[in-house]
C-alpha cells in the first residue's frame, strides 16, 4: 500500500465516474507526512486515510493506542499519571527507535494468501464474474501495480525497495474515501466533505475475518453488502436482484480471498 504511487490512486479516482455512470467518485486527500515536515502525500492508511506512510501511521498509533510517545508524536495527550520523560521511544544502538523497527516489520509482512483450492472452483469463478458484473470492483479494485523500485516517496523520507517495487498486488480496494452511508461524521483531515466518507475496505484476507465493515457491526457478508448505500446504492440494488444461487457464488468468491 505504501509503495503505490499517488498518480495511480488519482487515476483510479478519475476512472470511477465513467465506470459508474457518475455515481461513484473516490476522493483522494493530501495528508501530512509526519517524518517529512511540510510535505504531504495522498492518504491510504486508517479508515479516514489520515496517514500516507507506515511510519506516520505507526507513530500515531503508538501514541493514541498505546500511550507511547515518540519523535513523530512527542507529547502525551494527558499528563495525568505521567511518570516518564517524553518521548519514551528513543533510538537504540543502531540509531533506530521502536517505531522504525516496527515499520520495517510491517513492510516485510505479507497479507494472508488466498484459498487457492476454493478460488479454482466453478462457484468461486462464477462469483468473481458477478463481483465485476454488478460493479463491486469499481471501488474494490482487484489489481494495482506499485511504483518502480527506487521511487522516492513519503516526502523524500523513503525509497521503494526492490522487494516492493513494480509489483502487482491484489488488495480489492482503491484506498480512496467514499460515502456509502455508514459514515461517522468525523473529519480527521480536511476537507470537511470527508466527514461521512470512509476508505474502501481492502478485501484481501477477507476469509480470515469474523466481522465486517469499518465498525465490525456486520456478522455476515450479506449484511455487509446490504449496508452499502450512498455512492454504492446502485451496486447494492444489483446484489439484491441476484438469485439465491448467484449470491452464494459471490459469497464463495469472497470467502476465497
Amino acid at each position: 500500500m505504501e509503495a503505490i504511487d499517488d498518480s495511480t490512486l488519482l487515476a483510479i479516482a478519475q476512472q470511477q465516474p465513467d465506470l459508474s455512470d457518475g455515481r461513484i467518485h473516490g476522493e483522494a486527500i493530501q495528508v501530512p507526512v509526519l517524518e517529512a515536515p511540510g510535505q504531504t502525500r495522498i492518504g491510504r492508511f486508517g479508515w479516514k486515510d489520515q496517514h500516507s506512510s507506515l511510519l506516520s501511521f505507526i507513530g500515531d498509533a503508538y501514541l493514541n493506542e498505546m500511550g507511547v510517545t515518540n519523535r513523530l508524536r512527542p507529547h502525551d495527550t494527558t499528563t495525568i499519571g505521567k511518570t516518564t520523560t517524553d518521548p519514551e521511544d528513543v533510538p537504540d544502538n543502531l540509531g533506530l527507535a521502536d517505531i522504525d523497527h516496527f515499520a520495517e516489520f510491517v513492510r516485510g509482512t505479507k497479507v494472508p494468501p488466498r484459498d487457492a483450492t476454493l478460488a479454482r472452483t466453478p462457484d468461486a469463478l462464477a462469483g468473481q464474474a458477478l463481483f465485476a458484473k454488478i460493479g463491486c470492483n469499481t471501488c474494490h479494485v482487484s489489481s494495482i501495480t506499485t511504483a518502480p523500485a527506487g521511487t522516492v516517496i513519503n516526502g523524500g523520507a523513503f525509497s521503494v525497495p526492490e522487494a516492493l517495487g513494480n509489483k502487482i498486488i491484489h488488495p480489492y480496494s482503491d484506498f480512496l474515501l467514499h460515502d456509502v452511508g455508514t459514515g461517522d461524521g468525523i473529519v480527521q483531515n480536511p476537507p470537511q466533505d470527508t466527514a461521512n466518507k470512509l476508505r474502501t475496505a481492502a478485501l484481501w484476507g477477507l476469509r480470515t475475518r469474523p466481522r465486517y465493515m469499518h465498525d465490525l457491526r456486520s456478522l455476515t457478508l450479506q449484511d455487509a453488502i446490504e449496508r452499502h448505500e450512498g455512492e454504492a446504492e446502485h451496486v447494492e440494488r444489483r446484489f439484491r436482484e441476484l438469485s439465491p444461487t448467484e449470491k452464494q457464488q459471490l459469497f464463495t468468491f469472497l470467502n476465497s480471498l
